[in-house]
């Protein structure tokens, strides 16, 4: 049963996000050729400039099999991640929004390491002339990001009410009217 409440959510905020990535990437592909030279949107601080990440995050590489490494890591994610949803409570849409978000993206990224030797298509450009740039980004690093801040959110105050429960307060005796050390 939890499946099938948590899938109805999980699945659309999935393939709505993963259809948005790789659309994205096929027009920036396309349409901003040659690679390696910004397009201004909002002046300079907001372009639109096609580069190949063929390491990670923040262009972390770790050699000639980085595409293959991470992709394996993706794969091991991605199996962590199913499992989070599988004991996922039913009708816990932060963590199933943010589940669907952080596997979209890690499924676009997957995508882009398999079909493309040159790595992952970033194009969304951010910053201050070129010395103050924010990393090129695409759709998928950004509901990664979005998706596991709401993650670390909900699993952060999961972890607190479960402390709550096993840890009862201690309620002095003239707060509580009984005697001294009973549990409130």
């Amino acid at each position: 049963m939890r499946r099938r409440g948590n899938a109805a959510l999980f699945w659309p905020v999935l393939l709505v996000v993963l259809v948005a990535d790789v659309i994205t990437k096929a027009i920036a592909e396309r349409a901003l050729l040659p690679r390696g030279i910004p397009r201004e949107v909002m002046g300079d601080y907001v372009r639109l400039n096609l580069v190949y990440n063929p390491g990670a995050a923040w262009g972390l590489h770790v050699g000639p099999h980085s595409r293959w490494i991470f992709g394996v890591l993706t794969v091991v994610a991605l199996a962590i991640l199913a499992r989070l949803l599988l004991i996922t409570r039913e009708g816990d849409t932060p963590r199933v929004v943010a589940l669907g978000l952080v596997c979209a993206g890690a499924v676009g990224t997957l995508i882009d390491r398999v079909r493309s030797i040159f790595g992952v298509v970033d194009f969304i450009d951010l910053g201050i002339n070129d010395t103050t740039r924010f990393p090129t980004f695409n759709v998928a690093d950004i509901a990664v990001s979005v998706g596991a801040t709401l993650l670390a959110w909900v699993l952060w105050r999961e972890d607190r009410a479960a402390q709550a429960v096993v840890s009862p307060v201690v309620v002095p005796a003239s707060a509580s009217g009984g005697e001294p050390g009973d549990l409130a």
